[in-house]
């Protein structure tokens, strides 16, 4: 996996990517226009940077802009890289500071629990 590091203004767009698979160009600036208020420039500009990093992939014709990174790939690396800037790359650190400083409601401690057994069951 590469380690694709995206900032607001991309995730932005990647965020309108994952949820529409593929876009024109013209449309993201568009959407983006009318919900984030950047002009077409501003948005083409962090389109070229995305497709730079390796996130997305132009495709002609039509400037047809597609994901190349998931979802779930983004998010893995930016939580690796928030546990090695606050945690120093802990993560029993993260889990136990974070899970701790929660008043959990029952629900919520039932699928904690539930979840914790299924990842101890993968585990084994």
């Amino acid at each position: 996996m590469p380690d694709i590091r995206l900032h607001e203004g991309e995730l932005n767009v990647m965020e309108l990517l994952w949820s529409n698979e593929n876009l024109p160009a013209k449309d993201i600036a568009k959407i983006i226009k009318d919900y984030i208020g950047w002009e077409k420039n501003t948005t083409y500009t962090v389109i070229k940077r995305l497709i730079d990093k390796g996130a997305i992939k132009r495709e002609d014709p039509g400037f047809i802009c597609k994901t190349i990174i998931t979802k779930e790939e983004v998010q893995m690396i930016e939580t690796n890289a928030l546990i090695d800037k606050v945690y120093g790359g802990s993560l029993d650190s993260f889990i136990t500071d974070y899970l701790m400083k929660i008043d959990f409601t029952a629900e919520q401690t039932r699928l904690l629990r539930k979840l914790l057994d299924n990842v101890y069951k993968k585990l084994l």
